[in-house]
């Protein structure tokens, strides 16, 4: 079992950035892939980044690759998402996820936590 609480979300202006922390707990993390999904209303959700915890090596989707930035903290357990210039297209809830392999898909992720929601404004 892993346990998973984001935090961080807020409301911004265009152009503005936040960070979002994801606190881990459970099982040891070196055999996950976390990732970040997000969900706009109406929408399903979504791929925004994905880090394995071993290797480092991280994914991006197109719509955030230059903007955002996946990390992670061994000593707290805990996964980032730096956000810069964002857009209003950006609000969305965030989710924190895990599984055992890479995968942009959301039904492959059997662990998430309860979101955080980011609004960005014009």
């Amino acid at each position: 079992q892993v346990r998973l609480v984001e935090s961080g979300g807020g409301l911004v202006q265009a152009g503005g950035s936040l960070r979002l922390s994801c606190a881990a707990s459970g099982r040891t993390l070196s055999s996950y892939v976390m990732a970040w999904f997000r969900q706009g209303p109406g929408k399903e959700r979504e791929f925004v980044a994905a880090l394995s915890w071993s290797a480092g090596t991280t994914n991006y989707a197109d719509s955030v690759k230059g903007r955002f930035t996946i990390s992670r903290d061994n000593a707290k357990n805990t996964l980032y998402l730096q956000m810069n210039s964002l857009k209003p297209e950006d609000t969305a809830a965030y989710y924190c996820g895990a599984a055992r392999e890479y995968a942009r898909s959301s039904g492959l992720y059997p662990y998430w936590g309860q979101g955080t929601q980011v609004t960005v404004s014009s």
